[in-house]
């Protein structure tokens, strides 16, 4: 939302069925591909909002995966590359654990900590899951980021001054009106946005709110919430000429109000001009309406100015919140880089485990007139022992592996111990090799959380 505008937001929102399919064809990317092509791209999120297009993926080459990336995007509605080119970012690695914290926070959204986005970053996930996108990395990274969040929002006040798009919207519409209290407002929609928006109105006392929706159920039902009027869809035109102010925020893909239909509504007006606030994306009014006399039109990029005064108060909680996510981070890398030597300390273990079970058969076997308890005490002794062998060295493994040569040390006790499990699953140092003395370069492997790869169309950093 930073350096793309509207128009080209509006074009990549994602919605219903559409948003359905797109994940379709990213699941397309994450299963083999045909002849000798090796598999890039493992797992994927698509998170669309109203203020971004963020697609994060596990890719096992980054390069290939951006091109892969990019290329979905723009066939989503097939934008030549050019046209959205200037409007793409991406973050690798560590920057896009950060980016995804920092989204799931609220430090990345127009309204500074709004809550809105820890839900959409949890449905995104929801959704991902049920088309079977995600495994073991975005699974446990999601998850952390929504842990995090929800960190943010109860240990500071990040969220507490604030106010989602909505609310900026009603507050800038309210700004607008000479006779607040008494105005007469008209939400057209009947979603989330509209019921934030309803939420605001309440709370300044607005009490003629009329809810118009294509589906006259749901505006009735909203209308019983907040004590205001339904009106079918065939009544926009009356309840245009009876509103002092108009919210739009329909989920619709193409444009409500026309020129025309405005028109009409301001010729049977007298006094101060209609207001409108279109928070919709796609925007629900259509262009060029600016011009029409008695008509003060707002969308979603006008919000700006309502943000700016709560974002102040908000702001000082933000190295509070920036402090956690570090905590986070340093958590899920931990987890991340454990992953190297995971396998290696199993196959460790059961090594151990096998020659302790072997010689506890055979001392047993040699103490046949011994009693029952004498028995638990041997085998729990040979139990205890595997552990306290073991001990030392797996958890100086985890440490060598949370501090990057978790691949180096993995390979040197494969080695030592002869055994037969595989490769670590990915070496992590920053230069795309082991930093352990001795080990050959494996410049093939991701390196340093390489394949955590967001792609997406909004803002960049």
């Amino acid at each position: 939302y930073r350096t793309t505008p509207v128009e080209i937001r509006e074009k990549l929102t994602l919605s219903g069925c559409a948003f359905q399919i797109a994940l379709e064809d990213l699941k397309t990317l994450t299963q083999s591909p045909a002849g000798n092509q090796s598999l890039v791209i493992h797992e994927g999120v698509i998170l669309s909002t109203c203020n971004r297009l963020e697609i994060y993926v596990e890719a096992s080459v980054v390069d290939e995966g951006i091109k892969l990336i990019k290329q979905f995007i723009s066939k989503l509605q097939n934008l030549p590359d050019s046209e959205i080119d200037s409007y793409l970012y991406q973050q690798i690695a560590n920057d896009a654990i950060q980016h995804l914290m920092r989204v799931a926070c609220g430090l990345d959204s127009m309204i500074l900590g709004e809550a809105q986005v820890l839900g959409q970053v949890t449905q995104a996930f929801e959704d991902a899951r049920a088309a079977t996108l995600t495994g073991p990395i975005l699974s446990h990274l999601f998850a952390q980021a929504i842990h995090t969040g929800k960190r943010a929002r109860t240990e500071t006040p990040i969220s507490r001054y604030t106010t989602s798009v909505s609310h900026a919207g009603a507050l800038l519409l309210l700004e607008k009106l000479p006779q607040r209290a008494a105005s007469k407002i008209l939400i057209i929609g009947a979603g989330e946005m509209a019921v934030l928006a309803a939420q605001a109105f309440k709370r300044f006392a607005i009490s003629e709110i009329a809810f118009v929706n294509r589906t006259y159920n749901r505006a009735e039902a909203l209308a019983n919430d907040f004590e205001g009027k339904a009106m079918t869809w065939y009544e926009l035109h009356e309840a245009l000429a009876w509103a002092d102010a108009v919210v739009c925020a329909t989920g619709a893909p193409h444009t409500i109000l026309y020129r025309s239909d405005l028109e009409a509504a301001v010729s049977q007006r007298t006094g101060h001009p209609l207001v409108i606030v279109d928070i919709a994306v796609p925007r629900d009014v259509e262009e060029g309406v600016r011009e029409l006399p008695y008509i003060q039109y707002y969308d979603i990029d006008d919000l700006q100015s309502v943000v700016d005064a709560n974002v102040e108060l908000r702001k000082a909680a933000v190295p509070e919140v920036e402090a956690i996510i570090q905590q986070e981070m340093a958590r899920f890398l931990e987890w991340y880089r454990g992953r190297q030597v995971t396998p290696v300390i199993k196959n460790l273990r059961d090594w151990a485990q096998n020659i302790a079970d072997e010689e506890l058969l055979e001392t047993l076997g040699r103490l046949s007139d011994a009693d029952e308890r004498t028995r638990q005490i041997v085998s729990r002794m040979a139990h205890r022992l595997v552990n306290r062998l073991l001990h030392e060295p797996t958890s100086r493994l985890k440490m060598q592996a949370n501090v990057g040569n978790g691949y180096g040390y993995a390979h040197a006790v494969r080695e030592l111990f002869a055994l037969n499990d595989g490769e670590a699953h990915e070496c992590l140092c920053d230069e795309g090799h082991c930093n352990f003395v001795g080990v050959v370069e494996q410049a093939s492997n991701p390196c340093n959380l390489h394949c955590i790869l967001p792609y997406a169309t909004g803002q960049t950093q």
